[in-house]
């Protein structure tokens, strides 16, 4: 690892503490460094530095419950393909890359992911990134609850997600 990656390191952790956001480091071999953050509370993402890249990614995976399963599982064709448009459509306009797994048009798990650009990378820019990223999730989740229903309020949000 070089001078500016440690400097970029040791700056981004500095931030996270300061903020009281950072949970672990992670061992990574594809990465410069991996950092576990929960932001906001019980919610977990994760800064990565990738090797041999002059960014950092910031990334929030999230799976869907069985239980949020079975609710998609039941909708109509129509109501299915729709929500899989919708969630594109929204998620697009967040500006944030992502990824849907889906399976017989059922949401199975979504990954959304934001890049930062070492010559962009500034505390305000991280912390607005890893917002963005977190709306992006609750927008997925808002739209599962608005399409197909809600179950009974969990002690949590994040409860409906595993």
């Amino acid at each position: 690892m070089n001078d500016d990656t440690m400097k970029i390191e040791e700056q981004v952790e500095k931030w996270l503490l300061d903020e009281d956001l950072l949970r672990e480091m992670k061992y990574d071999e594809n990465a410069d460094f991996h950092f576990i953050a929960e932001f906001p509370k019980e919610n977990i993402m994760d800064i990565v530095k990738p090797k041999g890249k002059d960014s950092l990614i910031i990334a929030c995976a999230t799976q869907v419950a069985p239980q949020h399963k079975s609710l998609m599982e039941s909708a109509d064709i129509m109501t299915k393909k729709e929500f899989i448009l919708d969630l594109n459509f929204g998620l697009n306009t967040f500006l944030v890359d992502f990824e849907l797994q889906v399976n017989n048009d059922i949401l199975q798990q979504f990954v959304i992911t934001e890049q930062i650009f070492e010559d962009g990378l500034t505390k305000d820019m991280m912390i607005r990134t890893m917002k963005r990223v977190f709306k992006s999730k609750l927008h997925c989740i808002w739209l599962i609850d608005k399409k197909f229903g809600t179950l009974p309020t969990p002690s949590n949000e994040n409860d409906m997600f595993i």
